[in-house]
């Protein structure tokens, strides 16, 4: 499974975030460090903002922070925020109708992936990470 763009660089951002959740930091710093064009990383942290995750500081001297401790963010609501966490819980084949009683091919063989992937990203926090071992943003 992949995520889309939308959803890869919110989660980056707010990792990246999460390393030092005092900070401020500004929009054009975020750009260059974590490769995201302008354009696109204001849309999302306007998104993100809304979400009530980070909140913007204007003026010469502004940026972005955390509006809620990372511990109080888990990783389902970053996701749920931007696309919607059920997208990547629905068929991985595509299927709207699948189901226990009307299954696809890999319907078994997901649903044990599915809710390992879902259990992991609705009990996890940014704040659970282990930045000492993280090397990519």
């Amino acid at each position: 499974m992949k995520f889309t763009k939308t959803t890869e660089y919110s989660l980056r951002i707010l990792c990246y975030m999460a390393q030092e959740p005092e900070k401020l930091y500004a929009a054009r710093f975020l750009v260059e460090t974590l490769q995201i064009s302008d354009k696109y990383l204001r849309r999302l942290m306007t998104d993100l903002t809304r979400a009530g995750f980070i909140k913007s500081v204007h003026g010469r001297d502004g940026g972005y922070s955390f509006n809620k401790k990372p511990s109080k963010i888990y990783l389902w609501e970053i996701i749920d925020s931007v696309e919607g966490f059920d997208k990547y819980l629905e068929c991985v084949l595509g299927f709207k109708t699948c189901s226990d009683e009307n299954p696809c091919s890999l319907h078994n063989l997901w649903i044990k992936t599915r809710d390992q992937f879902k259990n992991s990203f609705i009990t996890s926090t940014l704040a659970d990470l282990n930045f000492d071992t993280i090397l990519k943003f």
